[in-house]
């Protein structure tokens, strides 16, 4: 065989994807500059896509999808300085990068042709989008694979890492806000965000990206966290349009609160727990009844600190009480009586109103007038000037929720990670042999009841002031509105149980969801239990998986391209050795 025809197929295939790639960025140009053409003729559409020069939402989100995509392109031809977009290989995160661009541009064209009702509605802008934007998807789709295992992060100058870390969360306290700052009447952009936002973290994650950046997180730990907290407190200061979402990030924070005490019970004691909710309305209930309520049966007004410490204690008692006699059961038998646990709470205090029984709780109607907070003088419930930025009454409940995230974040993981926390997780993994080790399980389960029903009651209190009442109906199994018992259990497992960043990923999606998509709330459950079905098929260790997770349900795969989550506590020989001591 001569040299020419050994060289030749080398040749060839080396043109072909070169070729792709190339396509791909013109694509990505053309599409990129549609976003700067008129979609459609008229403003009766959502968004006002009728612009020439100035892109509406709708149309930033197919530029940024568009400019993504050249970027990865740009990353695969090898082009200086780009390298890094791609240590785990190009072909995966640019097909599903453009394919999400795609999917993003061919939603805004036909969500124009359904609302305006015809097919001519739509401008050649609109068309040159779609059209352009399918072409990347396809080519990509042509490139061969070239799936590597990521080298490890080389390791930057401190100045560097700290800058890497800022600038990922300040990108991601904009992508947040632009979410939930999403107008209620224009469902079409929150789904167009959502599409984009999933098919790009996908592609990041693919790229290998998100573990290098994990790698420099962990070793900047305290930037890490300090970046985190600063960007939490400047979204009340990114509000432009007063409180309206500033409410919504609130009840973020207390679904993920609560969210949060229910992954110790469940990602890490392993307890199925059906009633959940009714500890969070135990903390608002109490502090109803102890903030000078006006309909309150005791007739008492402590400061918040002392109602939030009474709403914890009471929980907590709730919580040792009713683990106490039942937490010697196992498995579905221990979730038939949590859940009946929680609907017995939420039916006593509709007969709590003085004809069924006692009059405390004002019966189905609920304890009204629950005065806001007040501390040293600064009133939640007013508006407040900070550094010339009127921040309103939701930004002061948002303010203090990051406190308390912040304190439940703190306890959550050094309990994981002491010597309870690992016998949890021994536990969790084989009582059999927890117990048959020295540990004490019906001790150790009780702990992790009473801790997590003293966080939910600490959200409790905070919520009862925000929504300035508290009904029963608030606190069901399941219902339209989150929090409830359903909703918990699935931020807690959609997220990724036994991690701390996994239930406040899912709390945001459960609830900005429906909070976003109020069209389609008789159909929520629905919509959640199809995606519960699919998580479990296509990823059963959540979005925000441990390293444990990844390697149970990834043990044969060599390339684990999820980002790794710290957990707090891994269940091992040595862990329920350790565990014996303090049990």
């Amino acid at each position: 065989m001569t040299t020419e025809n050994i060289t030749a197929p080398v040749a060839e295939t080396t043109a072909r994807p070169t070729a792709l790639l190339w396509a791909i960025v013109a694509g990505s140009a053309l599409t990129a500059a549609s976003a700067f053409l008129a979609w459609t003729w008229t403003a009766e559409f959502p968004g006002d896509l009728t612009i020439y020069g100035n892109p509406a939402p709708l149309q930033l989100l197919t530029l940024v999808g568009a400019v993504l995509t050249g970027l990865f392109a740009l990353s695969a031809l090898g082009v200086k300085g780009l390298g890094w977009l791609t240590p785990a290989g190009a072909r995966k995160p640019l097909w599903i990068i453009a394919l999400g661009t795609f999917a993003t541009t061919l939603f805004t064209a036909v969500a124009i042709i359904v609302e305006l009702g015809h097919l001519v509605d739509l401008e050649p802008g609109a068309v040159v989008a779609v059209v352009a934007a399918a072409v990347p998807a396809v080519a990509a789709y042509k490139v061969p694979d070239d799936t590597r295992k990521a080298a490890p992060a080389k390791k930057l100058a401190s100045w560097a890492e700290i800058l890497i870390i800022v600038a990922v969360f300040t990108v991601g306290l904009l992508v947040v806000t632009f979410g939930i700052d999403t107008d209620d009447n224009e469902p079409q952009l929150f789904v167009a965000y959502l599409i984009l936002v999933g098919f790009s973290a996908t592609a990041l994650v693919k790229s290998g990206l998100t573990t290098r950046l994990s790698q420099i997180t962990a070793r900047n730990r305290q930037v890490t966290v300090t970046a985190s907290l600063v960007m939490a407190i400047a979204f009340p200061f990114l509000q432009q349009s007063g409180d309206t979402y500033t409410l919504i990030a609130v009840n973020i924070l207390i679904f993920a609160t609560v969210a949060l005490g229910l992954n110790i019970v469940v990602g890490l004691a392993g307890l199925l727990d059906l009633g959940y909710v009714a500890f969070l309305g135990v903390g608002a209930y109490t502090a109803a009844l102890v903030s000078g309520a006006t309909s309150s049966a005791f007739g008492v007004q402590f400061p918040f600190w002392a109602a939030a410490l009474t709403g914890m204690a009471a929980s907590l008692v709730f919580g040792v009480v009713i683990g106490a006699p039942t937490l010697r059961l196992r498995g579905d038998y221990l979730a038939i009586v949590t859940l009946g646990f929680g609907e017995i709470f939420r039916i006593a205090m509709g007969n709590l109103d003085g004809t069924s029984g006692p009059q405390i709780t004002n019966g189905p109607n609920g304890i009204p007038n629950i005065p806001q907070l007040e501390f040293f003088g600064y009133n939640f419930g007013e508006s407040h000037t900070v550094f010339g930025i009127e921040l309103g009454a939701y930004a002061n409940y948002y303010l203090l929720m990051i406190l308390i995230m912040a304190l439940v974040v703190v306890v959550f993981s050094r309990a994981g990670n002491s010597r309870i926390g690992r016998a949890w997780v021994a536990i969790r993994e084989d009582e059999t042999a927890a117990t048959a080790m020295g540990i004490n399980g019906f001790r150790v389960k009780l702990v992790a009841f009473a801790l997590g029903a003293a966080l939910a009651g600490l959200a409790g209190t905070v919520q009862a002031h925000v929504n300035t009442t508290v009904v029963p109906e608030n606190y069901v199994f399941a219902g339209p509105v989150p929090p409830n018992s359903a909703f918990l259990l699935a931020a807690v497992i959609l997220g990724g149980m036994g991690t701390i960043t996994g239930p406040i990923v899912g709390s945001a999606l459960l609830f900005l969801i429906p909070a976003k998509l109020s069209f389609l709330q008789d159909y929520q459950l629905l919509g959640f239990g199809i995606a519960l079905i699919l998580l479990m098929r296509f990823r059963p260790e959540g979005l925000i998986a441990n390293k444990r997770a990844r390697l149970e349900f990834h043990e044969n795969d060599d390339q684990l391209d999820v980002p790794e989550q710290r957990q707090p506590a891994e269940a091992d020989s040595a862990a329920a050795g350790t565990a014996k001591a303090g049990a």
